[in-house]
């Protein structure tokens, strides 16, 4: 290494810091003119019904039931906001779990609201740092997955590719599976070029994750 170049700095404490605190839920919205005040810098959390998102807010949080898990897809039907880190007004990130999309057990007039709630939060929402997009890692991308890797790049929204289920997927073929999901981001203007591998049961992955998230918020300054 070159003695004038720093060692680049470690995340990991910081990640574990920012989420060992204070973390509640705050607000839900079903309309776009029914979002919170803005204040703190937000995280959004989306994915396929079914892919593991409650679970990992969970994980993610140190809590049991922050989320609601179910087996039933299409469970989270509105914009759920949490904050993070200190009570109203010193809050330091919001946490957002969007609804799931693909499959849902609900209307297609429902999931057509939701899919046009969720593209006038991506596009227009100032306060919103980041979305980290929960993939199957058992499956990889699906085609719903790309269709909503399109809705990221067109709104021009920063994202991270976190696969989940690491625990389900063979060792052998864990590296694989991310390499082919970082090839399929190669040509994707929003998209952050570092994938994560996570498991909500065994905490694989977990550290990763709290540690992109507090390096995204040194690099915003927030």
């Amino acid at each position: 290494m070159n003695e004038d170049q720093a060692p680049a700095r470690d995340f990991t404490e910081e990640g574990r810091l920012l989420f060992a605190g204070y973390c509640d839920f705050i607000w839900a919205a079903d309309k776009i003119d029914g979002l919170p005040p803005m204040g703190p810098p937000e995280i959004a959390f989306a994915g396929r019904s079914n892919v593991g998102k409650s679970s990992l807010l969970n994980a993610l949080t140190n809590r049991k039931a922050l989320a609601r898990t179910s087996h039933t897809p299409g469970r989270t039907q509105l914009l759920n906001f949490f904050a993070l880190g200190a009570e109203t007004p010193n809050e330091r990130m919001r946490i957002v779990d969007m609804p799931g999309y693909g499959y849902a057990a609900v209307s297609k007039t429902k999931i057509e609201s939701w899919n046009k709630l969720m593209r006038a939060y991506l596009r227009g929402r100032s306060s919103l740092a980041r979305v980290y997009l929960l993939i199957d890692g058992r499956h990889g991308l699906k085609e719903v997955d790309k269709e909503m890797l399109d809705v990221l790049d067109s709104s021009a929204m920063s994202y991270q590719i976190v696969l989940t289920k690491r625990d389900e997927v063979k060792k052998s073929e864990q590296q694989a599976r991310i390499e082919a999901t970082a090839a399929a981001l190669s040509r994707r203007p929003a998209a952050h070029p570092e994938v994560l591998f996570t498991s909500s049961d065994t905490g694989e992955g977990i550290p990763d994750l709290r540690a992109a998230i507090a390096r995204m918020l040194a690099e915003r300054g927030a």
